[in-house]
């Protein structure tokens, strides 16, 4: 426990020497949605500027604040201050920001957002009263955005790695899995399987050596928070891999990463280095008789890598397929070693509830949905991001108030949510909460936390092809009833977009879609009928149209999806809005 304090005692000085210092502390969000929005060319121009006017400052990149819409977002402390934020920032703006707020001390009328702190900043408003703010409850995303992943001793001062010394010194391997379990914590990859329960099935089987196996394959399109996790925060995912390991009896840790993603991918190993420097990996952690190893191991451009036997054959070096089960994981997994697959958000809420304890965590939520939901909201909405909220609150709470609902004046058309192996939704299901069993219920999951936005000017028979497109071009190819049946469905779809079907397609699409439900080998097959029959069950009149009138109510098909020389499916034509055709920024929201 000593060696924790003393860590504690570093990093808390080093925070106050941030935040109460002299030099003025300058954050930038450089995840992916701030580096597709301009972040890189900002920081450059940034460092630039301060160096041409001789001004000492810190800067600091910073993950994602999950406020996308806003990016590139730049957010500066000055002297014992709050932090103001800018949002839309351009190399354009950063001469105007220094001269105004660092030089001569005044608030820019134009491209301010908020603050957050203690102290107000002139007239402007919290951020925290945003309305895509005002509803959070951060706990996975606690400090997304607001340390910088590359510096240790910023995530120790806010208390990170506290958990892990409280499980290791306090607590017996029983105890820690008895709080999880008390917490009500599930699964948040899709299965939503409780993770108190999962562990303890690793418990049982024999070692060493056990592995945990961390999975941020994350293909869904539409879903980026297991990624922003890992560029904003990835100690928190590596803390929660630890108390797993010590849980467990496990002696090793993966971090299974799709190849390509070089933010959260060089994050995470830099965070990986940082522990190991300072003991909180390899042998006696922070003096203990606990030891544990982690790496980061990477796949190929496979959405059935997800799946957690195709997972630990892909770390195996092997093509990514899933495995015949029984045995499972927990008894053999990964090498034949008894394994446990856990998504990253799953593993993120677990340094929080070891530290507060299960019933603070069990005490936010509804039903046997307990704790928050990481959404991405992306779409026709006025606010796209990555938004943490508490689980219970209803779907026209995150899209109406917390996304800004639709932009133009159209209608909402529906909601697609849970990964392309998802569900559709109606207008109609707004009342629908966020509540694991109550989104089965309707014909959709929760999955992953993807959802996808569409107005009035959506075509629910196109936006079903491109998900079942999506869904057959990922198929491994392992068991037929997915390979084949994909494949049928996918032209049965095109036909009926093409206006070139008959009623008779409908029942056909019912059968071959039972057929995969039950005979396919993975979960990949067994859902990949679901968006279809959610899309039939709220939008039939579409089909109809299509089938029997022989025309598409949107004007959105008019002619084959697949290009003859690739059949990668084209992208669905969704936008992401512009907090305003006006060409006003979204303070103008809140500052009138």
């Amino acid at each position: 426990m000593a060696a924790y304090q003393e860590l504690r005692a570093q990093a808390d000085q080093r925070w106050l020497g941030l935040i109460s210092g002299d030099r003025p502390w300058i954050r930038v969000g450089t995840a992916m949605c701030g580096q597709a929005a301009g972040a890189v060319q900002v920081l450059a121009a940034l460092r630039a500027e301060l160096d041409k006017r001789g001004i000492d400052a810190t800067i600091d990149e910073v993950g994602c604040l999950g406020i996308c819409f806003a990016e590139p977002l730049v957010d500066i402390v000055k002297k014992r201050g709050s932090r103001l934020f800018f949002n839309n920032v351009t190399p354009e703006d950063v001469s105007r920001i220094i001269e105004s707020y660092l030089v001569n001390d005044i608030v820019p009328d134009e491209g301010v957002i908020g603050y957050l702190g203690q102290n107000p900043v002139g007239d402007v408003p919290s951020l925290n009263k945003h309305p895509s703010m005002a509803k959070q409850e951060r706990i996975a995303l606690r400090n997304a955005g607001r340390i910088a992943p590359a510096d240790i001793y910023q995530y120790i001062a806010r208390g990170g790695y506290g958990g892990l010394n409280k499980a290791l010194f306090e607590m017996q391997p029983a105890d820690v899995i008895q709080e999880i379990t008390d917490s009500g914590l599930r699964g948040r990859g899709g299965a939503a399987f409780p993770t108190g329960v999962k562990w303890s099935f690793l418990v049982r089987s024999p070692g060493p050596p056990k592995y945990i196996l961390c999975n941020c394959e994350e293909g869904d399109p539409g879903a980026y928070n297991d990624k922003g996790i890992l560029e904003s925060d990835p100690h928190t995912l590596l803390e929660g891999i630890l108390i797993a390991g010590y849980a467990t009896g496990a002696t090793n840790g993966f971090v299974f990463i799709r190849h390509g993603h070089d933010g959260p991918i060089d994050r995470t190993r830099h965070a990986i280095a940082q522990a190991y420097e300072l003991g909180l990996l390899g042998q006696n952690i922070l003096g203990s008789e606990f030891s544990f190893e982690i790496e980061v191991s990477l796949t190929g451009e496979s959405y059935v890598a997800g799946e957690e036997t195709a997972l630990m054959d892909s770390i195996e070096g092997k093509r990514a397929m899933p495995r015949f089960r029984p045995p499972f994981p927990a008894a053999a997994g990964v090498w034949g070693k008894p394994s446990n697959i856990n998504n990253v958000k799953t593993l993120a809420y677990a340094p929080e509830i070891i530290l507060k304890g299960s019933q603070w965590f069990s005490s936010i939520g509804v039903n046997r949905s307990t704790g928050t939901a990481v959404l991405c909201l992306s779409g026709n909405i006025r606010y796209p991001g990555m938004y943490e909220v508490p689980m219970g609150i209803t779907l026209g709470e995150v899209v109406n108030e917390i996304g800004g609902g639709v932009p133009g004046g159209k209608r909402l058309k529906l909601l697609q949510t849970g990964g392309p192996l998802g569900g559709v939704l109606g207008a109609d299901s707004m009342g629908i909460h966020l509540d694991f069993e109550e989104m089965r219920d309707a014909g959709a999951i929760l999955g992953s936390g993807g959802i996808i936005v569409a107005d009035e000017d959506t075509c629910a028979v196109d936006l079903t092809r491109v998900l079942v497109a999506f869904c057959q071009y990922e198929s491994c190819g392992k068991c037929f009833p997915c390979r084949l049946g994909m494949e049928q469905l996918l032209e049965i779809v095109e036909r009926i977009a093409k206006c070139e079907s008959e009623p008779g397609d409908l029942d056909l699409l019912r059968s071959v879609g039972e057929t995969m439900e039950g005979t396919s080998l993975c979960g990949h097959g067994q859902l990949g009928f679901g968006p279809i029959r959610s899309a039939l069950q709220h939008f039939e009149a579409d089909f109809i149209a299509h089938i029997e009138e022989k025309r598409c109510p949107t004007g959105k098909c008019t002619g084959p999806m697949l290009s003859p020389k690739n059949t990668r499916p084209y992208a669905f034509d969704f936008v992401p809005a512009a907090p305003e055709t006006t060409g006003e920024r979204p303070r103008a929201e809140i500052r009138g």
